[in-house]
């Protein structure tokens, strides 16, 4: 993990492409600026982590389909 200090209305640059501005410091809150291309989906972890789950579920049922639908064949 790279760990950086930053202070209001510094960046910092990830490739050539993305930019993370510190706008705020409040109190225990810190608020960013993210500008990067828009093909490049921006998460909140929690989301992040939220959707992979959901995207293994819908996987793992559409497995389970797949799987039932050839035991009817050869049935």
């Amino acid at each position: 993990m790279l760990v950086l200090t930053r202070k209001k209305n510094e960046s910092i640059m990830i490739g050539d492409s993305i930019e993370i501005k510190v706008l705020a410091i409040e109190g225990e809150q810190i608020k960013l600026g993210i500008i990067a291309p828009k093909h490049i989906d921006i998460y909140r972890k929690e989301i992040y982590t939220a959707i992979q789950e959901e995207n293994k579920q819908a996987a793992d049922v559409s497995t389970n389909l797949l799987r039932q639908l050839k035991n009817n064949k050869k049935n």
